[in-house]
Protein backbone atom coordinates (compact mmCIF):
# COMPACT_ATOMS: atom_id res chain seq x y z
CA UNK A 1 0.00 0.00 0.00
CA UNK A 2 1.58 3.13 -0.84
CA UNK A 3 1.97 5.67 1.67
CA UNK A 4 0.10 8.79 1.84
CA UNK A 5 0.94 12.42 1.26
CA UNK A 6 1.17 14.23 4.76
CA UNK A 7 -1.43 16.39 6.05
CA UNK A 8 -0.88 20.42 5.57
CA UNK A 9 -2.23 23.39 4.82
CA UNK A 10 -0.57 24.82 1.73
CA UNK A 11 0.34 23.64 -1.37
CA UNK A 12 4.01 23.96 -0.93
CA UNK A 13 4.38 21.67 1.93
CA UNK A 14 2.73 19.19 -0.21
CA UNK A 15 4.88 19.90 -3.48
CA UNK A 16 8.17 19.65 -1.73
CA UNK A 17 6.86 16.09 -0.57
CA UNK A 18 5.89 15.58 -4.09
CA UNK A 19 9.84 16.37 -5.25
CA UNK A 20 11.11 14.68 -2.04
CA UNK A 21 9.36 11.26 -3.95
CA UNK A 22 11.44 8.14 -3.67
CA UNK A 23 9.89 5.89 -6.63
CA UNK A 24 6.79 5.34 -7.96
CA UNK A 25 4.28 2.04 -7.54
CA UNK A 26 4.79 -0.25 -10.33
CA UNK A 27 1.75 -0.63 -13.08
CA UNK A 28 -0.90 -2.69 -11.52
CA UNK A 29 -1.23 -6.06 -14.05
CA UNK A 30 -3.87 -8.33 -14.00
CA UNK A 31 -2.13 -10.71 -12.60
CA UNK A 32 -1.20 -8.90 -9.62
CA UNK A 33 -1.51 -10.70 -6.01
CA UNK A 34 -4.44 -8.97 -4.31
CA UNK A 35 -6.43 -8.84 -7.70
CA UNK A 36 -10.22 -10.26 -7.02
CA UNK A 37 -12.12 -12.22 -9.10
CA UNK A 38 -15.58 -10.27 -9.96
CA UNK A 39 -16.73 -8.25 -12.38
CA UNK A 40 -19.19 -6.66 -10.44
CA UNK A 41 -19.14 -6.11 -6.82
CA UNK A 42 -22.09 -4.21 -5.01
CA UNK A 43 -21.92 -2.41 -1.29
CA UNK A 44 -23.00 -3.07 1.20
CA UNK A 45 -24.85 -6.17 -0.42
CA UNK A 46 -21.69 -7.79 -1.87
CA UNK A 47 -19.05 -6.48 0.43
CA UNK A 48 -19.72 -4.49 3.65
CA UNK A 49 -16.69 -1.62 2.81
CA UNK A 50 -15.47 0.02 -0.25
CA UNK A 51 -12.48 -1.40 0.44
CA UNK A 52 -13.38 -4.83 0.67
CA UNK A 53 -14.90 -4.69 -2.52
CA UNK A 54 -12.13 -3.12 -4.52
CA UNK A 55 -10.01 -6.46 -2.95
CA UNK A 56 -12.92 -8.57 -4.68
CA UNK A 57 -13.20 -7.08 -7.95
CA UNK A 58 -11.22 -8.00 -11.33
CA UNK A 59 -9.17 -5.71 -13.23
CA UNK A 60 -11.80 -3.92 -15.87
CA UNK A 61 -14.72 -4.70 -13.42
CA UNK A 62 -17.04 -2.43 -11.09
CA UNK A 63 -17.78 -1.32 -7.83
CA UNK A 64 -20.92 -0.43 -7.34
CA UNK A 65 -21.69 1.27 -3.52
CA UNK A 66 -25.25 2.20 -2.36
CA UNK A 67 -26.36 4.90 -0.09
CA UNK A 68 -25.17 4.98 2.89
CA UNK A 69 -22.04 6.77 5.54
CA UNK A 70 -18.39 5.19 4.55
CA UNK A 71 -16.26 5.96 7.48
CA UNK A 72 -12.85 4.42 5.41
CA UNK A 73 -10.12 5.08 3.35
CA UNK A 74 -10.41 3.61 -0.07
CA UNK A 75 -6.98 2.51 -2.25
CA UNK A 76 -7.83 1.54 -5.70
CA UNK A 77 -5.20 -0.33 -7.16
CA UNK A 78 -6.78 -2.27 -9.48
CA UNK A 79 -6.65 -1.72 -13.11
CA UNK A 80 -9.30 -0.25 -15.20
CA UNK A 81 -11.77 -0.57 -12.40
CA UNK A 82 -14.69 2.16 -12.04
CA UNK A 83 -16.10 2.39 -8.80
CA UNK A 84 -20.03 4.19 -8.99
CA UNK A 85 -22.10 5.42 -6.04
CA UNK A 86 -25.68 4.71 -7.07
CA UNK A 87 -26.78 8.35 -5.36
CA UNK A 88 -24.32 11.31 -5.84
CA UNK A 89 -25.61 13.36 -2.25
CA UNK A 90 -26.36 9.43 -0.53
CA UNK A 91 -22.97 8.02 -1.21
CA UNK A 92 -20.79 9.70 1.47
CA UNK A 93 -17.24 8.73 2.38
CA UNK A 94 -16.29 10.91 5.65
CA UNK A 95 -12.84 11.11 7.01
CA UNK A 96 -13.82 12.78 9.97
CA UNK A 97 -11.27 15.33 9.73
CA UNK A 98 -8.56 12.17 10.50
CA UNK A 99 -8.35 9.93 7.99
CA UNK A 100 -5.80 11.35 5.02
CA UNK A 101 -6.81 10.78 1.94
CA UNK A 102 -10.32 9.46 0.85
CA UNK A 103 -9.68 7.67 -2.18
CA UNK A 104 -6.49 7.19 -3.59
CA UNK A 105 -6.32 6.28 -7.07
CA UNK A 106 -3.20 4.19 -7.73
CA UNK A 107 -3.82 1.99 -10.98
CA UNK A 108 -4.11 3.18 -14.98
CA UNK A 109 -7.29 3.59 -15.98
CA UNK A 110 -9.70 4.02 -13.03
CA UNK A 111 -13.00 6.10 -12.70
CA UNK A 112 -14.35 7.47 -9.40
CA UNK A 113 -18.10 9.11 -10.17
CA UNK A 114 -21.22 9.74 -8.51
CA UNK A 115 -20.13 9.87 -4.67
CA UNK A 116 -19.23 12.52 -2.09
CA UNK A 117 -15.44 12.58 -0.24
CA UNK A 118 -15.80 14.90 2.24
CA UNK A 119 -13.62 15.92 5.71
CA UNK A 120 -10.65 14.42 5.12
CA UNK A 121 -7.59 15.56 6.49
CA UNK A 122 -5.47 16.37 3.13
CA UNK A 123 -7.33 15.22 -0.06
CA UNK A 124 -11.15 13.91 -0.70
CA UNK A 125 -10.11 12.51 -4.16
CA UNK A 126 -5.93 11.72 -5.01
CA UNK A 127 -4.54 10.77 -8.64
CA UNK A 128 -1.11 9.24 -8.27
CA UNK A 129 1.27 6.94 -8.09
CA UNK A 130 4.05 9.22 -6.54
CA UNK A 131 5.18 7.55 -3.20
CA UNK A 132 6.07 10.29 -0.75
CA UNK A 133 7.55 10.84 2.93
CA UNK A 134 5.23 9.78 5.73
CA UNK A 135 4.34 12.04 8.66
CA UNK A 136 7.56 11.35 10.64
CA UNK A 137 9.72 13.39 7.52
CA UNK A 138 11.01 13.69 4.16
CA UNK A 139 12.43 10.55 3.09
CA UNK A 140 15.70 11.10 0.45
CA UNK A 141 15.97 9.24 -3.26
CA UNK A 142 15.60 9.69 -6.47
CA UNK A 143 13.02 11.37 -8.26
CA UNK A 144 9.78 10.34 -10.13
CA UNK A 145 11.23 9.55 -13.64
CA UNK A 146 8.73 10.50 -16.58
CA UNK A 147 7.61 6.76 -17.34
CA UNK A 148 6.15 6.17 -14.17
CA UNK A 149 3.03 8.84 -14.70
CA UNK A 150 0.07 7.12 -13.87
CA UNK A 151 -1.88 6.74 -17.19
CA UNK A 152 -5.84 7.26 -17.71
CA UNK A 153 -8.76 8.74 -14.93
CA UNK A 154 -11.72 9.95 -14.70
CA UNK A 155 -13.18 11.82 -11.72
CA UNK A 156 -16.94 12.48 -12.39
CA UNK A 157 -19.99 13.43 -10.82
CA UNK A 158 -18.04 13.64 -7.39
CA UNK A 159 -18.86 16.03 -4.79
CA UNK A 160 -15.49 17.20 -2.40
CA UNK A 161 -16.38 19.32 0.56
CA UNK A 162 -14.59 20.38 3.15
CA UNK A 163 -11.13 18.36 2.42
CA UNK A 164 -7.87 19.64 4.48
CA UNK A 165 -5.91 20.41 0.92
CA UNK A 166 -7.28 19.80 -2.51
CA UNK A 167 -10.85 18.49 -2.84
CA UNK A 168 -9.81 16.46 -6.12
CA UNK A 169 -6.01 16.44 -6.65
CA UNK A 170 -4.10 14.55 -9.84
CA UNK A 171 -0.35 14.25 -9.70
CA UNK A 172 1.99 12.70 -12.18
CA UNK A 173 -1.05 11.35 -14.08
CA UNK A 174 -1.86 12.13 -17.48
CA UNK A 175 -4.48 11.34 -20.44
CA UNK A 176 -6.93 12.06 -17.32
CA UNK A 177 -10.88 13.56 -17.09
CA UNK A 178 -11.89 15.94 -13.86
CA UNK A 179 -15.45 17.11 -15.23
CA UNK A 180 -18.89 17.75 -13.93
CA UNK A 181 -17.69 17.89 -9.93
CA UNK A 182 -18.21 19.95 -7.32
CA UNK A 183 -15.51 21.30 -4.31
CA UNK A 184 -15.70 23.29 -1.74
CA UNK A 185 -14.36 23.95 1.64
CA UNK A 186 -10.85 22.76 0.51
CA UNK A 187 -7.90 24.81 2.49
CA UNK A 188 -5.91 24.63 -0.92
CA UNK A 189 -7.40 23.82 -3.90
CA UNK A 190 -10.63 22.30 -4.94
CA UNK A 191 -8.88 21.37 -7.90
CA UNK A 192 -5.58 20.96 -8.55
CA UNK A 193 -3.55 18.81 -11.33
CA UNK A 194 0.70 19.12 -11.10
CA UNK A 195 3.77 17.78 -12.27
CA UNK A 196 3.32 16.19 -15.09
CA UNK A 197 4.69 16.62 -18.98
CA UNK A 198 2.35 16.72 -22.16
CA UNK A 199 -0.61 16.08 -19.51
CA UNK A 200 -3.36 15.36 -21.94
CA UNK A 201 -5.85 16.55 -19.13
CA UNK A 202 -9.17 17.82 -19.32
CA UNK A 203 -10.74 19.89 -16.82
CA UNK A 204 -14.51 20.51 -17.75
CA UNK A 205 -17.97 21.93 -16.19
CA UNK A 206 -16.84 21.80 -12.98
CA UNK A 207 -18.30 23.92 -9.86
CA UNK A 208 -15.18 25.16 -7.65
CA UNK A 209 -16.23 27.55 -4.92
CA UNK A 210 -15.25 28.15 -0.88
CA UNK A 211 -11.63 27.39 -2.05
CA UNK A 212 -8.59 29.05 -1.49
CA UNK A 213 -8.20 28.47 -5.06
CA UNK A 214 -11.03 26.72 -7.31
CA UNK A 215 -8.24 25.50 -9.96
CA UNK A 216 -5.07 25.37 -9.36
CA UNK A 217 -1.88 23.98 -12.14
CA UNK A 218 1.44 23.52 -11.08
CA UNK A 219 4.37 22.27 -13.66
CA UNK A 220 1.65 20.90 -16.08
CA UNK A 221 1.20 21.15 -19.85
CA UNK A 222 -1.37 20.44 -21.99
CA UNK A 223 -4.25 21.19 -19.12
CA UNK A 224 -7.43 21.84 -21.05
CA UNK A 225 -9.34 24.00 -18.45
CA UNK A 226 -13.16 24.66 -20.22
CA UNK A 227 -16.71 25.61 -19.20
CA UNK A 228 -16.35 25.84 -15.39
CA UNK A 229 -17.65 27.63 -12.47
CA UNK A 230 -14.82 29.31 -10.43
CA UNK A 231 -16.84 31.59 -8.45
CA UNK A 232 -16.48 32.48 -4.86
CA UNK A 233 -13.02 31.30 -3.72
CA UNK A 234 -10.45 33.32 -3.21
CA UNK A 235 -8.42 33.04 -6.28
CA UNK A 236 -10.52 31.72 -9.21
CA UNK A 237 -7.69 30.07 -10.80
CA UNK A 238 -3.54 29.53 -11.22
CA UNK A 239 -1.16 28.36 -13.04
CA UNK A 240 2.27 28.82 -11.44
CA UNK A 241 5.80 27.66 -11.99
CA UNK A 242 7.70 25.77 -8.83
CA UNK A 243 10.64 24.30 -7.80
CA UNK A 244 8.64 21.88 -4.98
CA UNK A 245 7.41 19.99 -8.43
CA UNK A 246 9.37 18.24 -11.11
CA UNK A 247 8.85 19.21 -14.62
CA UNK A 248 9.34 23.18 -14.32
CA UNK A 249 8.31 25.54 -15.83
CA UNK A 250 4.25 25.34 -15.99
CA UNK A 251 3.24 25.89 -19.90
CA UNK A 252 0.52 25.44 -22.66
CA UNK A 253 -2.34 25.34 -20.97
CA UNK A 254 -5.50 26.43 -22.58
CA UNK A 255 -8.04 28.17 -20.30
CA UNK A 256 -11.10 29.07 -22.27
CA UNK A 257 -14.80 29.75 -21.66
CA UNK A 258 -14.86 29.42 -18.03
CA UNK A 259 -16.84 31.98 -15.39
CA UNK A 260 -14.27 33.51 -12.81
CA UNK A 261 -16.05 35.65 -11.13
CA UNK A 262 -16.83 37.07 -7.52
CA UNK A 263 -13.25 35.23 -5.99
CA UNK A 264 -13.76 37.39 -2.80
CA UNK A 265 -15.30 35.13 -0.07
CA UNK A 266 -14.76 35.63 3.42
CA UNK A 267 -16.36 32.20 4.08
CA UNK A 268 -13.59 30.24 2.19
CA UNK A 269 -10.33 29.24 3.59
CA UNK A 270 -7.43 31.58 3.74
CA UNK A 271 -4.83 30.61 0.22
CA UNK A 272 -1.21 30.20 1.71
CA UNK A 273 0.44 32.79 -0.01
CA UNK A 274 -2.63 35.69 1.19
CA UNK A 275 -3.62 35.30 -2.46
CA UNK A 276 -7.04 37.87 -1.97
CA UNK A 277 -9.36 38.65 -5.08
CA UNK A 278 -8.31 37.46 -7.84
CA UNK A 279 -9.88 36.10 -10.85
CA UNK A 280 -7.08 34.19 -12.65
CA UNK A 281 -3.25 34.20 -11.69
CA UNK A 282 -0.07 33.51 -14.00
CA UNK A 283 2.51 32.99 -11.98
CA UNK A 284 5.51 31.92 -14.09
CA UNK A 285 3.37 30.25 -16.62
CA UNK A 286 4.83 30.27 -20.52
CA UNK A 287 3.00 30.09 -23.21
CA UNK A 288 -0.51 29.68 -21.76
CA UNK A 289 -3.77 30.59 -23.71
CA UNK A 290 -6.96 32.45 -21.83
CA UNK A 291 -9.57 32.60 -24.06
CA UNK A 292 -13.39 33.89 -24.13
CA UNK A 293 -13.68 33.48 -20.25
CA UNK A 294 -16.18 36.21 -18.56
CA UNK A 295 -14.11 37.51 -15.77
CA UNK A 296 -15.96 39.63 -13.72
CA UNK A 297 -15.96 41.05 -10.01
CA UNK A 298 -12.70 39.80 -8.80
CA UNK A 299 -12.01 43.73 -6.65
CA UNK A 300 -8.13 42.84 -6.73
CA UNK A 301 -8.07 42.05 -10.18
CA UNK A 302 -9.24 39.85 -13.02
CA UNK A 303 -5.81 38.61 -14.42
CA UNK A 304 -2.46 39.13 -13.09
CA UNK A 305 1.14 38.04 -15.07
CA UNK A 306 4.02 38.10 -12.50
CA UNK A 307 6.86 36.26 -11.76
CA UNK A 308 7.02 33.16 -9.39
CA UNK A 309 10.41 32.42 -7.86
CA UNK A 310 12.86 33.20 -10.44
CA UNK A 311 10.26 32.18 -13.39
CA UNK A 312 9.11 34.54 -15.57
CA UNK A 313 6.02 34.87 -17.26
CA UNK A 314 6.23 34.48 -20.86
CA UNK A 315 4.18 34.01 -23.84
CA UNK A 316 1.00 33.89 -22.59
CA UNK A 317 -1.76 34.65 -24.89
CA UNK A 318 -4.91 36.59 -23.38
CA UNK A 319 -7.65 37.01 -25.85
CA UNK A 320 -11.37 37.40 -26.48
CA UNK A 321 -12.03 37.44 -23.02
CA UNK A 322 -14.82 39.70 -20.99
CA UNK A 323 -13.61 41.74 -18.33
CA UNK A 324 -16.21 43.32 -15.94
CA UNK A 325 -16.59 45.18 -12.47
CA UNK A 326 -13.13 43.76 -11.49
CA UNK A 327 -10.58 45.76 -9.19
CA UNK A 328 -8.40 46.12 -12.27
CA UNK A 329 -8.70 43.73 -15.37
CA UNK A 330 -5.40 42.78 -16.29
CA UNK A 331 -2.38 43.91 -14.53
CA UNK A 332 1.31 42.69 -15.10
CA UNK A 333 2.99 42.81 -11.82
CA UNK A 334 6.92 40.90 -12.58
CA UNK A 335 9.53 41.79 -10.51
CA UNK A 336 12.42 43.59 -12.19
CA UNK A 337 14.37 40.15 -11.00
CA UNK A 338 12.25 38.16 -13.57
CA UNK A 339 10.73 40.43 -16.14
CA UNK A 340 7.67 39.38 -17.98
CA UNK A 341 8.46 39.01 -21.96
CA UNK A 342 6.47 38.20 -25.10
CA UNK A 343 2.83 38.28 -22.83
CA UNK A 344 0.06 39.20 -25.17
CA UNK A 345 -3.41 40.30 -25.21
CA UNK A 346 -5.89 40.61 -28.00
CA UNK A 347 -9.76 41.39 -28.58
CA UNK A 348 -10.06 41.89 -24.78
CA UNK A 349 -13.23 43.51 -23.05
CA UNK A 350 -11.61 45.37 -20.90
CA UNK A 351 -11.15 49.12 -19.26
CA UNK A 352 -8.52 49.00 -17.11
CA UNK A 353 -5.11 47.90 -16.51
CA UNK A 354 -1.53 48.26 -14.93
CA UNK A 355 0.55 49.14 -15.96
CA UNK A 356 -1.61 51.84 -17.71
CA UNK A 357 -0.24 51.09 -21.23
CA UNK A 358 -0.13 47.24 -20.86
CA UNK A 359 -2.51 46.36 -23.36
CA UNK A 360 -1.26 48.76 -25.99
CA UNK A 361 2.66 48.15 -24.82
CA UNK A 362 1.47 44.09 -26.02
CA UNK A 363 -0.63 43.59 -28.61
CA UNK A 364 -0.52 39.83 -30.13
CA UNK A 365 1.17 39.84 -33.46
CA UNK A 366 3.59 42.59 -32.50
CA UNK A 367 6.91 43.22 -30.75
CA UNK A 368 7.21 40.83 -27.91
CA UNK A 369 6.85 43.42 -24.48
CA UNK A 370 8.93 43.22 -21.39
CA UNK A 371 7.81 44.44 -17.85
CA UNK A 372 9.10 44.57 -14.74
CA UNK A 373 8.96 46.32 -11.32
CA UNK A 374 5.57 47.71 -11.43
CA UNK A 375 4.44 47.59 -8.02
CA UNK A 376 0.57 47.30 -7.32
CA UNK A 377 -1.87 46.58 -4.51
CA UNK A 378 -4.60 44.39 -4.91
CA UNK A 379 -7.65 43.92 -2.68
CA UNK A 380 -6.21 43.28 0.99
CA UNK A 381 -6.69 39.44 2.68
CA UNK A 382 -9.16 39.19 5.29
CA UNK A 383 -9.51 36.55 7.54
CA UNK A 384 -10.89 33.37 6.04
CA UNK A 385 -13.26 30.35 7.73
CA UNK A 386 -11.63 27.00 8.84
CA UNK A 387 -12.10 24.39 6.13
CA UNK A 388 -14.32 22.10 8.25
CA UNK A 389 -16.17 25.34 9.05
CA UNK A 390 -17.36 26.13 5.44
CA UNK A 391 -20.95 25.75 4.91
CA UNK A 392 -21.84 22.70 2.43
CA UNK A 393 -23.00 23.11 -0.98
CA UNK A 394 -26.30 22.56 -2.69
CA UNK A 395 -27.45 18.94 -3.74
CA UNK A 396 -25.75 17.95 -6.70
CA UNK A 397 -27.40 15.99 -10.20
CA UNK A 398 -26.52 12.60 -10.45
CA UNK A 399 -24.29 10.81 -13.21
CA UNK A 400 -26.68 9.62 -16.52
CA UNK A 401 -27.46 6.02 -15.22
CA UNK A 402 -25.37 3.73 -17.02
CA UNK A 403 -26.60 -0.05 -17.54
CA UNK A 404 -23.25 -1.80 -18.91
CA UNK A 405 -20.18 -1.96 -18.02
CA UNK A 406 -18.08 1.22 -18.40
CA UNK A 407 -15.43 0.55 -21.84
CA UNK A 408 -12.00 0.84 -21.12
CA UNK A 409 -10.58 4.97 -20.58
CA UNK A 410 -9.15 5.81 -23.78
CA UNK A 411 -5.19 6.34 -24.39
CA UNK A 412 -5.82 9.98 -25.44
CA UNK A 413 -8.38 11.97 -23.95
CA UNK A 414 -11.73 13.31 -26.50
CA UNK A 415 -11.54 17.06 -26.38
CA UNK A 416 -14.16 19.08 -27.24
CA UNK A 417 -14.25 21.66 -30.19
CA UNK A 418 -12.26 24.74 -28.88
CA UNK A 419 -13.16 26.82 -31.18
CA UNK A 420 -17.05 26.70 -30.63
CA UNK A 421 -16.40 27.88 -27.48
CA UNK A 422 -17.97 31.57 -26.65
CA UNK A 423 -17.65 33.91 -23.45
CA UNK A 424 -19.81 31.47 -20.63
CA UNK A 425 -22.86 33.84 -19.33
CA UNK A 426 -23.22 35.00 -15.48
CA UNK A 427 -25.37 32.07 -14.78
CA UNK A 428 -23.01 28.96 -15.88
CA UNK A 429 -23.54 26.02 -13.98
CA UNK A 430 -25.87 28.34 -11.40
CA UNK A 431 -28.11 25.69 -10.50
CA UNK A 432 -25.22 23.86 -9.04
CA UNK A 433 -23.72 26.60 -7.08
CA UNK A 434 -24.09 27.90 -3.89
CA UNK A 435 -22.60 31.68 -4.63
CA UNK A 436 -24.20 33.90 -6.82
CA UNK A 437 -22.77 36.38 -9.03
CA UNK A 438 -23.59 40.19 -8.96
Amino acid sequence: MPRRVVPATSRALVSALALAAVSVLPACGDDEPGAGTAPLVRVPEDAGTISEAVARVAPGGTVLVGPGLYLESVVVDVPDVTVRGTDRDGVVLDGELSRSDGIHVTADGVRIENLTVRRFAVNGVLVTRVVTAGAEGYEEGATTPEEGFLERFEVSHVTAANNGLYGIYALHARHGTIRDSYASGSADAGIYVGQCTRCDVLVAGNVAERNAVGFEDANASGVVVVGNRLVGNRVGATMTSTYLEQFPPQRDNVVVGNLVAANDRVDAPEQAEGGFGIGIGIGGGVGNTVERNRIAGNPGAGLVVQHSEDFAASGNRIAGNRFDGNGVDVADLSAARAPSSGNCFEANELTTAVPADLVERAPCGGAPAVVGGVVQELAPSVPGTPFPDVPPGPPQPDAPAREAPAARLPDQVPMPDLAAVVVPPLDLLADRAAVAVG
